[in-house]
This record gives structure tokens, C-alpha cells and sequence, in this order.
């Protein structure tokens, strides 16, 4: 190989990665450089509990969340989630919100996205509400396998960061937790300070996957 086409690939090596790097850089003061540790690994597929949904978690990014109770109660928290993290990252290919309501509350997941829509007309085809039973809610929520807790309901106000493989991403080293494992939707406190952080190191960590990839399949 020529020295002009050596210099050509590292030329490219640095157009295709170094942007990256400073994406990465900027993304979280906290994780800079890293990438979101697995907490769980192999969160169970929600097809396995309920053959009716199609829904995956493997080669997707997931915000996960479990509304067993009323959507009516969930509709602050479904505020705070549009705004903050479904607007600034949906036009990702990978990206989805998935949400396990109770049976008993189906009838009300038309109204929320009503609500969602309202004013800008937001495109709400990356929110997946799944309708399953409070013992399916239950038994997937104990996969992740964390010390929060479901309401009698099933419900919970966290939602979680689930990544391609199907494993829990978040925290280790949380200055106010410890370990982070969810994050609390009604707190846009918290989801402006670490959770956005968060989805763009995961999403920056995929894409600088992909370049390299690439970068080493056009070789």
C-alpha cells in the first residue's frame, strides 16, 4: 500500500470518527468516554409472556416504562417524556418508547396520545403501548432486576434504558444514587440532568459502532 493511500484512510479514519469522539465528549459530563454500564443483561422479551405483541428489544433502543394504573395519572409523566426525550430523539431509525398498560385501562391509551399530540401534532409512531395482564406486567418488571417497586396496580413513575442486546443500561456510580437503574419521569429535574445525557451516550456508542463498521468493511 502507498503511502498516498495510507494517508487517505487515515484522513477518513479521522472524518469518520473524531466527531464522534466530540459528540461523545459533549453528551455527558459524567459518562464522557464511556459507555452506559449493563445492569441486567437478557431482559426477557415481552413476546415470550404474551404471543400477541410483535414488539422486540433486540436491535432497538428502548424507553421502557409500566403503566398498569389509570393513563389518566400517567399523563403528567407521559408530558415530561414527550418534551424532554421522545422529541429530541425519535427521528432515530433504532429508537422506540415501549409501555406495558393493563388490560383495564386499553381504552384510554387513544386519549393520551390526543393529549400528546395536541398544539404541534407530534408523530407518535415510536410510542408502543402494549396491553397485557398486571401477572405479565409483573413478571417482566422482575426481570430487570432491580430493588424499585410496582404500585398494586402494577405501575411505576421510572422508566428505563434498554438496549440492543435486551440488558438494562444506567449507572454505577450515581452521585446521588449509587445505582441508577430507571429514571423518574415525573422529575424533569432529573430527566434534563442525566437522563437526556444518558440516551445520547447510548445512541452516540451505537452510531460510533456503526462508523467503524463501515469504515473497516469499505477498506
Amino acid at each position: 500500500m502507498g503511502k498516498t493511500d495510507f494517508k487517505k484512510k487515515i484522513v477518513l479514519g479521522v472524518l469518520f470518527i473524531f466527531p464522534l469522539l466530540v459528540y461523545l465528549f459533549f453528551a455527558s459530563g459524567k459518562n464522557n468516554f464511556a459507555k452506559l454500564p449493563v445492569l441486567t443483561a437478557d431482559i426477557i422479551e415481552i413476546s415470550k409472556l404474551d404471543s400477541l405483541t410483535s414488539i422486540q428489544f433486540k436491535e432497538k433502543i428502548t424507553i421502557l416504562g409500566y403503566w398498569g394504573g389509570s393513563l389518566v395519572d400517567k399523563k403528567a409523566e407521559a408530558l415530561n417524556l414527550n418534551e424532554k426525550i421522545y422529541k429530541r430523539f425519535y427521528e432515530f431509525e433504532d429508537f422506540q418508547f415501549v409501555f406495558l398498560v393493563s388490560e383495564k385501562f386499553s381504552n384510554e391509551v387513544d386519549k393520551l396520545k390526543n393529549s400528546l399530540k395536541e398544539g404541534v401534532g407530534t408523530d407518535l409512531s415510536k410510542w408502543n403501548f402494549i396491553n397485557v395482564s398486571r401477572n405479565t406486567i409483573q413478571t417482566h418488571f422482575q426481570s430487570l432486576k432491580t430493588p424499585l417497586k410496582l404500585s398494586p396496580e402494577g405501575s411505576t413513575p421510572f422508566v428505563f434504558i434498554i438496549d440492543k442486546n435486551a440488558s438494562l443500561r444506567g449507572r454505577n456510580d450515581d452521585e446521588d444514587e449509587g445505582t441508577l437503574y430507571g429514571f423518574d419521569a415525573r422529575s424533569v429535574a432529573q430527566i434534563n440532568k442525566k437522563m437526556i445525557d444518558d440516551v445520547k451516550v447510548i445512541l452516540a456508542e451505537y452510531r460510533l459502532a456503526l462508523k467503524i463498521y463501515n469504515t473497516k468493511r469499505d477498506k
